[in-house]
């Protein structure tokens, strides 16, 4: 893969949504990104949903969306000589990535100790629910943990939800996917340290933490002013307009908390008055009236459509309707910005569509990504580049330390 982050090689223990997210954003980014898979697969290549054309079921939707630009080992870590074959591939890579229970890693002897001191330049990535002790003993760190604990834990269901006493999970899977970019970031910064120093450093984001870093405004507003925030729909606590209104034919979004905002909208709704009424008058007297403000504006998107709105507020006033998949497939710009991303599916004759990179460049043409790998798909380029004969790679095939595919797909 060509990107900034070409020449850089990692190898992604990762299974499951936090971790591959992480390690797909890097690989987006011309990393060589190595997915080392137990002989049995990570366990999302069986979650559908799957092509209906499918016959093999090598991976579904959820595998193929957060695996693309990954070439595939299976290796038996329990195994010595499994063992063996990542301390070998360890050591000729800058990075390795995983999300393991606290002292999984540790007990196969494959931990960071263990492999920085064949590789001090290794820069070694953790995403764990409660973080790891090497950066700090949590009392929960042996605790389990998915995406709905770490929102829970971390403080987004806490002021998400339509009401106080309605605590509600987001629905993606943030409580995944934000830790695992903070993860990919942090390794981004310690490789270019590691370029520096030729030293790498162990990176460690608990999905908790994350979740906690991106409800910053929670800790503020208690620390400051004695405030437990709690669910408030879907307003602002410090900004007035800013919420979800009904319209016609849908809801539209509508932030306008800035007063050169609220004095246009106020104008297409044909209520210029308002602003001379000291209710309306600025932010923080919008905020102190927030259910007469938000009737306001609500009265006023019931008559109307959102398309009629768009048009009306489009280019002057942050707004924008809420949009399912549909929606989403038929705006242009999704085709514009390249976001609907059209990949082969192995042992189908459609394309899988995936949400694509966000991350864009100006320059030379990226190229063209590549779909999420078989389990074992580049097991045999991988050792072979590693090193190993054929009669060694062979060996390890058949007795059962490394799982290769006999698909006939490239590697």
């Amino acid at each position: 893969m060509a990107g900034p982050l070409a020449g850089f090689r990692l190898l992604d223990l990762t299974q499951m949504l936090a971790g591959p997210f992480g390690t797909m954003l890097l690989a987006d980014l011309g990393m060589e990104v190595i997915k080392v898979e137990p002989l049995g697969g990570d366990l999302s290549r069986y979650v559908g949903p799957f092509m209906p054309d499918d016959q093999h079921h090598h991976f579904g939707a959820y595998f193929g969306s957060i695996n693309r630009n990954k070439r595939s080992i299976g290796i038996d870590l329990k195994h010595p000589r499994g063992k063996a074959v990542l301390r070998r591939l360890a050591r000729e890579s800058d990075a390795l990535m995983e999300n393991f229970r606290v002292g999984v890693m540790d007990r196969l002897g494959l931990s960071y100790e263990h492999l920085a001191a064949e590789n001090p330049r290794l820069v070694y990535g953790a995403v764990r629910g409660f973080g790891d002790p090497r950066t700090g003993a949590s009392p929960y760190a042996h605790w389990p943990a998915l995406d709905v604990v770490a929102q829970a834990m971390g403080g987004l269901m806490g002021i998400t939800g339509p009401a106080a006493d309605q605590p509600t999970k987001s629905g993606p899977g943030v409580g995944d996917i934000f830790p695992a970019t903070l993860c990919a970031l942090g390794m981004m910064a310690a490789l270019l340290e590691a370029q520096r120093t030729g030293r790498g450093r162990f990176v460690d984001v608990a999905m908790v933490d994350g979740i906690l870093a991106l409800c910053e405004r929670l800790v503020y507003l208690y620390s400051y002013a004695g405030k437990v925030s709690r669910p408030e729909g879907n307003g602002h606590p410090l900004l007035c307009p800013f919420d979800v209104f009904k319209t016609k034919d849908g809801h539209m979004a509508i932030a306008a908390p800035g007063d050169e905002h609220f004095r246009f909208l106020a104008q297409v709704m044909g209520r210029g008055e308002l602003t001379q009424d000291e209710r309306y008058a600025d932010n923080m007297a919008r905020v102190a009236n927030a259910s007469l403000v938000r009737a306001t504006i609500g009265e006023w998107t019931a008559a109307h459509t959102n398309a009629e709105i768009s048009a009306a507020l489009g280019g002057h006033v942050p707004c924008g309707a809420v949009r399912q998949a549909d929606d989403i497939f038929a705006d242009p710009h999704e085709q514009t910005r390249q976001m609907l991303l059209a990949l082969p599916h192995p042992g189908s004759q459609q394309k899988g569509i995936f949400a694509g990179p966000p991350i864009k460049f100006t320059g030379e043409p990226r190229e063209p990504a590549q779909p999420a790998p078989i389990l074992g798909q580049h097991s045999h380029a991988i050792l072979a580049q590693a090193g190993y004969s054929e009669e060694e790679i062979q060996e390890l095939i058949q007795d059962g330390v490394v799982a290769a595919t006999s698909s006939g797909m490239p590697s």
